[in-house]
């Protein structure tokens, strides 16, 4: 099921429309729109946060309209600060083409890949030269570019701002000139870059697009936007059990607007639903287990969100270890090279973490517990005893 109410397309999960009435009027028209959004494959995995964003596109394609998919290949290799304090990581061509197709393979779990047109930035930037550099700079000042807030803090406060990401706005303005956009899609952070876009439309001859503008997410800890930097993501891709486990921890306030944002949830239901949540007539708890259940449905399929629920109230709730877990021989903790692992690398070996970065946080925090003791040292597999391995509060290992 997808919102195709007009009400809903306009006004849920939306922050700004720019121009509202145009769009409105376009949107109604019988000539399909050309729907843009962007991605720079910065890295391989879409969370939650994304998909505000890419519902909206979903529901608009239900009622007949075009998305067109661009895929920043030459931008991501520049590096687009927005939101951010610093700048961000410049990527070579391989690890963009990587991060891209993971991409690709998660952005249609949301949106209808029939109904989209999928475009590389090289076929327009890949033969682009220094005149052409050159004459797309002349179009705008550095005090336009400097107007938008990232880049003004960082200039104010004396840190330092590249070249070459005063050019981001620019570039990323110029694909929708290359696809003839209609409508771009993005965050409250990226308006900047949909007007730039929209201004250079207009330079060009043609018909300035709408910016359709959606709120920013928060995150599980529900005080920052979503983010894998920040630990605070649920990745579209992650584990039922992840899924499920990581809604049930987030705080009550994200509650309604995880409702609102994610799920297809009738908006006057919605209200009822918040109704009751004020009065007290319908716990938090039993709030937090619909979207869960809702989210990992719409990602893995209802059989699994059904095991995810009986999983957390099983480990969760009620304390109980999990039938079926995993199995890891600690009497061969041996590597590639021969040498005996530590605790960090048993757990990333075993799946149970994807770095030792964060296993080695995770001991130090105390989250890595053996049959209920706290592993307090980043001890050798070889020094633990069989027995149940806990990592966090859904992750378990049996040590045999």
């Amino acid at each position: 099921m997808t919102l195709t109410d007009k009400n809903d397309i306009l006004n849920r999960g939306v922050e700004e429309i720019i121009v509202r009435k145009e769009f409105i009027e376009r949107m109604d028209s019988q000539i399909p729109l050309r729907l843009k959004m962007g991605f720079d494959p910065s890295a391989p995995d879409i969370h939650i946060g994304h998909a505000v964003g890419l519902r909206k596109l979903r529901q608009l394609q239900e009622i007949g309209h075009k998305v067109v998919l661009i895929v920043g290949d030459w931008t991501a290799q520049i590096g687009d600060p927005s939101g951010r304090s610093q700048t961000r990581k410049m990527l070579s061509a391989e690890e963009v083409r990587t991060n891209a197709e993971t991409y690709l393979q998660q952005f249609f779990l949301i949106v209808d890949k029939d109904k989209t047109e999928i475009r590389w930035q090289t076929e327009w930037f890949g033969d682009f030269n220094l005149t052409n550099v050159i004459e797309l700079t002349s179009k705008f000042t550095v005090a336009q570019i400097l107007a938008r807030d990232d880049f003004a803090k960082r200039f104010n406060q004396n840190q330092p701002v590249s070249i070459t990401e005063l050019l981001y706005p620019l570039l990323q303005g110029y694909d929708s000139v290359a696809i003839n956009s209609d409508v771009e899609f993005g965050g409250t952070d990226q308006k900047f870059n949909l007007l730039v876009g929209r201004e250079l439309q207009q330079m060009n001859g043609m018909d300035r697009q709408q910016c359709f503008i959606m709120p920013l997410l928060p995150g599980t800890d529900g005080i920052q936007k979503m983010s894998k930097s920040l630990g605070n993501y649920i990745g579209v891709a992650e584990p039922n059990t992840e899924i499920y486990g990581k809604v049930m921890s987030i705080p009550d306030n994200l509650i309604m607007p995880y409702f609102e944002y994610l799920t297809d949830v009738p908006t006057v239901e919605l209200n009822e639903i918040s109704q009751a949540l004020t009065s007290g007539t319908y716990s938090p708890m039993d709030a937090k287990k619909r979207v869960a259940h809702n989210l990992v449905t719409q990602y893995h399929g209802k059989e699994s969100a059904n095991k995810a629920q009986e999983f957390f109230e099983k480990t969760v709730q009620n304390k109980e270890t999990p039938d079926n877990i995993d199995t890891f021989h600690i009497s061969t903790p041996e590597n590639d090279s021969g040498s005996i692992l530590k605790l960090s690398a048993l757990l990333v070996d075993s799946g149970l973490v994807l770095s030792a970065g964060e296993a080695r946080r995770l001991i130090k925090q105390g989250a890595v517990k053996l049959d209920g003791e706290t592993l307090k040292h980043n001890v050798f597999a070889t020094e633990l005893s069989p027995g149940i391995l806990k990592v966090g509060r859904r992750k378990y290992l049996k040590l045999i």
